[in-house]
């Protein structure tokens, strides 16, 4: 297999991965019976405005919402309302749609029902901080949770204890209407409180345990934020709480669904697929080491399995911000996995986020070969400095090994997969 048949066959992977989690796909074939009130359709995410398009051309009787999504994100509904806003930093924007999605549940009957969509990036256009904080004091600590290397769920657990939305309690608005929650998952783990901080569904975590994320990474925050928590006032709603309705949940499209797809792709270009799992998590350049030692080890000794195999998987790694460059956490584990492949030959990869912007930038990830430190070093390029500044995009970039989609409308994490070739 020479260079572009393996690039190829990377991209039709990770296409495929995308492809199996599209909301006109994976959101029909888990709408409800119509209820005996009104149907009414919130939702939050990248995903929303594409799941929201989908409900509207499957459901024949009356409908009504309000869907918020990312900026560029937008998909063209005539009944449901689709508004942008901002993410991962929330803005003012995301704080006047999720005040009047709250309007928008309440007051509703034991016969109405609310379709709920929420997929990744939810939490963010969602921001309604409690009493006494300010948007501010919100945008300040997403950033430096952001910037800290904490974990999706310790983020999340943060995010739920100092909203007025999270934590079930955008579910509590919608009571005594039943709530159908159809979810597109981004999250290791695929736990509903962490996909849109579990606005529609109980709350098991604390404001200790929100507090203690802050204590173990040494972030600084508002003295509004610290009251709060120590005080317990941002108690979000427990399981068994009376204030919630009857709540479903049900997962449309997961991480692992996406790597079953990307696996049946390289079973029919004769490659046998190795999942290594759905939820892999730490630091995207220590991930990064150790998939290659998984590689280095197939090249060596034919151990897990022998080439030409593929080592596929997902989850959310997390970068701790130490330089000042342009990236994400796909880039960076790229960058990390080809510096400890060291030119191995035969060893092909590809990662990238599938709503296809890694970080802040509309770049979904990269793909790296055998010739991709040398490359770099021809053209002046240290791959050590450009990991240790954080800047995997800069430094793809100037390889012309971008994997560029736009907006894929969906959401199921990160994708990686590590081809050995013969």
């Amino acid at each position: 297999m020479n260079d572009h048949e393996a690039r190829r066959l990377l991209r039709d992977m990770f296409d495929a991965a995308v492809a199996v989690a599209q909301p006109a796909v994976c959101v029909p074939p888990h709408l409800p019976p119509p209820p005996r009130g009104r149907l009414v359709v919130i939702g939050a995410g990248k995903a929303s405005a594409a799941m929201a398009k989908a409900v509207e051309d499957h459901w024949a009787g009356p409908l009504e919402g309000l869907v918020v999504t990312r900026y560029g994100h937008a998909v063209r509904c005539e009944r449901i309302e689709i508004v942008e806003a901002g993410h991962p930093v929330p803005d003012e924007a995301g704080h006047a749609a999720a005040l009047r999605m709250m309007q928008v549940v309440r007051g509703l009957a034991p016969d109405d029902l609310v379709l709920c969509l929420m997929s990744g990036g939810g939490s963010a256009l969602l921001p309604v901080p409690l009493p006494g904080i300010t948007m501010a004091d919100k945008q300040q600590l997403s950033r430096a949770l952001l910037a800290s290397g904490a974990s999706i769920d310790e983020m999340n657990c943060v995010r739920r204890h100092l909203s007025a939305i999270k934590g079930g309690r955008l579910a509590a608005a919608c009571h005594p209407a039943r709530v159908l929650n159809l979810v597109i998952s981004d999250v290791p783990g695929d736990d509903p409180i962490n996909i849109a901080s579990g606005a529609t569904v109980p709350d098991p975590t604390t404001c200790t345990e929100a507090l203690a994320v802050l204590q173990r990474y040494a972030i600084e925050v508002s003295p509004a934020i610290g009251r709060l928590l120590r005080s317990g006032a941002g108690e979000s709603h427990k399981p068994g709480d009376p204030a919630l309705p009857a709540i479903e949940t049900r997962l449309v499209a997961t991480p692992q669904m996406a790597l079953e797809a990307a696996g049946r792709v390289a079973r029919a270009a004769g490659v046998m697929p190795c999942v290594l799992g759905d939820a892999l998590e730490g630091e995207s350049r220590e991930v990064g080491q150790a998939m290659a030692g998984i590689a280095l080890q197939v090249c060596r000794h034919g151990q897990p399995l022998p080439a030409p195999c593929v080592l596929l998987s997902g989850g959310e790694t997390t970068v701790t911000l130490r330089g000042n460059g342009r990236g994400g956490r796909n880039v960076e584990f790229l960058l990390s996995l080809a510096i400890a492949l060291d030119g191995a030959p035969a060893v092909h990869a590809i990662a990238g986020d599938t709503d296809g912007v890694d970080g802040q930038e509309e770049i979904a990830g990269a793909v790296i070969g055998p010739g991709t430190l040398a490359r770099a070093r021809a053209l002046g390029l240290s791959p050590r400095a450009s990991l240790d500044n954080n800047d995997g995009h800069g430094f793809f970039e100037a390889l012309d090994a971008c994997v560029l989609t736009g907006p894929t409308l969906t959401n199921v994490n990160d994708f990686r997969a590590v081809l050995i070739a013969k």
